[in-house]
């Protein structure tokens, strides 16, 4: 299991993926985000503190726990696009990607969820099927 402070980095992390290339994080990804805060035991006063004072990145050691938060990565990202009046969908790749290899997952594993992501409805990949192409890299 995680520590607060591991826990903290991860919603920080997300938090700076979604104001990446915008300041305000829209309605839909705040309540995406306060899903995950809760999820993750997180208070919601915490979590706003976070929105304005980013921690510091903690990387995960567990690779389990990079690669669950590389999926609600993936979610911000069809979730911020999905309600984007101009969707750069590249940008959002390309950010995802570097997202991934900061995490110091591989970038064939990467490469490959991008890839299959737009073969599955709303772009969402299950978790069982991100959990293969990662184990098959990891092997």
């Amino acid at each position: 299991m995680i520590n607060k402070v591991e826990k903290l980095s991860l919603l920080s992390e997300m938090i700076a993926f979604a104001q990446y290339d915008k300041k305000d994080i829209k309605d839909i990804e705040y309540n995406f985000l306060l899903g995950v805060a809760k999820q993750l035991e997180v208070s919601r006063d915490d979590f706003n503190y976070l929105i304005a004072h980013p921690v510091n990145y903690s990387h995960l050691k567990s690779h389990s726990e990079r690669i669950v938060q590389f999926h609600r990565l993936v979610l911000l990202m069809n979730i911020e696009q999905e309600h984007d009046e101009e969707p750069n969908k590249s940008q959002g790749v390309i950010k995802l990607y570097n997202f991934g290899l900061r995490m110091g997952l591989s970038h064939e594993s990467i490469s490959k969820v991008l890839y299959l992501m737009e073969s599955f409805p709303n772009k969402i990949v299950p978790p069982d099927v991100l959990i293969d192409i990662f184990k098959t890299q990891y092997n």
